[in-house]
């Protein structure tokens, strides 16, 4: 399990949001891969659901997760983003209300379908309605959806400048550019 300061990454993103959310849901794709994950949660209140591990997909693990939240709305974050932004999270969610999702897109018109907040039901019948079709992107799920907002990573800036939020740790390289960012940080 890849550790930054100490901490497992999933670690430093549940820290970020576990006073933001009412319910947290990891979604693994084997028990294998869930029992040293539940190791590190002994002591709080997360529900684990194990996806179709056959299938590895983002998309996939968005359906297993939207099927396991018993919220209107579900956040929805990879483990590997130790940098979190509470302020941005927040404003997700608050510009959700009323809209299927909400969903940070750069200048170039890239998209962050996997840190947005998104209507449980609707996301749920969307992405099942992607996979049921052999489409395993989240951009099929997204089409599917009626309201969606995005939201302009120019905005996003007014919270975190550095948009620190949006790093992800995937490699050795990475691991050691977010220990350099730590550094900086304290």
């Amino acid at each position: 399990m890849v550790r930054l300061a100490g901490k497992p990454l999933i670690r430093h993103v549940f820290e970020k949001v576990v006073d933001l959310v009412d319910e947290v849901v990891v979604v693994v794709s084997s028990s294998e891969q869930r029992e040293p994950i539940k190791s590190l949660f002994s002591r709080d209140h997360v529900k684990f659901a194990l996806d179709d591990g056959f299938l590895q997909s983002p998309l996939v693990g968005a359906f297993t997760g939207f099927e396991n939240t018993s919220g209107e709305y579900a956040l929805l974050l990879p483990c590997d983003t130790p940098f979190l932004s509470a302020g941005i999270i927040l404003l997700l969610m608050d510009l959700c209300v009323n809209m299927d999702a909400t969903i940070p897109r750069w200048p170039n018109d890239h998209i962050e379908p996997l840190q947005a907040v998104y209507r449980t039901r609707a996301a749920h019948a969307a992405s099942k309605k992607a996979l049921d079709e052999g489409r395993m992107d989240m951009r099929s799920m997204i089409s599917a959806l009626r309201r969606v907002r995005y939201v302009s990573t120019i905005v996003l800036r007014e919270i975190d400048p550095k948009l620190r939020t949006f790093f992800n740790v995937n490699t050795p390289v990475d691991l050691r550019m977010a220990e350099r960012m730590l550094e900086k940080a304290c």
